[in-house]
């Protein structure tokens, strides 16, 4: 096992949040509640090219384009939901950096995320960079979603003029 090469394409984190699955599953599926604690600007369309509602849940097939604070609007995340249970689960393709899974199951009075991202795309130069960049990120958004859903602080840089996460 010494001699295993590190797997760049994929890792996971698995994470407590102090709510119900239910209200964690909507902050991921509902636009406006994944605003609360993710993005500056989630806008889905269905597969028709009808932009969702700001309260509307997501569906399989949808397509969305997504902004993050601290940056302009020309760095765009683009993809599409690729499955959605409507009550646990749902897997998203994340722009060009891979395949997002995200599970919730309740745990003894809370909840575990269970997040995967996998298909990361191998690329000399940058390979550790997507890897070690999408799971930083993902694990201050998660403890973000957390501190969201308690009634908590949003943790976010918020400034529209600062590139933070260069």
């Amino acid at each position: 096992m010494a001699n295993q090469k590190f797997d760049w394409s994929k890792f996971t984190i698995k994470t407590p949040i102090k709510s119900d699955v239910k209200a964690i599953y909507e902050a991921w599926t509902i636009p406006s509640k994944i605003e609360s604690w993710f993005l500056r600007s989630a806008v889905f369309h269905n597969p028709l090219g009808q932009q969702r509602k700001p309260d509307e849940t997501i569906k399989v097939g949808d397509h969305y384009q997504w902004l993050w604070h601290g940056y302009p609007d020309e760095v765009m995340e683009k993809g599409e939901i690729l499955e959605i249970n409507g009550t646990d689960f749902l897997k998203f393709r994340f722009g060009k950096v891979g395949v997002v899974s995200v599970k919730i199951k309740a745990d003894e009075g809370k909840s575990i995320i269970e997040l995967t991202q996998e298909d990361i795309p191998h690329f000399d130069a940058t390979e550790e960079n997507f890897h070690v960049g999408c799971k930083t990120g993902w694990t201050f958004y998660l403890a973000n979603l957390n501190s969201i859903l308690q009634g908590g602080v949003d943790l976010r840089n918020k400034g529209d003029n600062e590139a933070y996460m260069d």
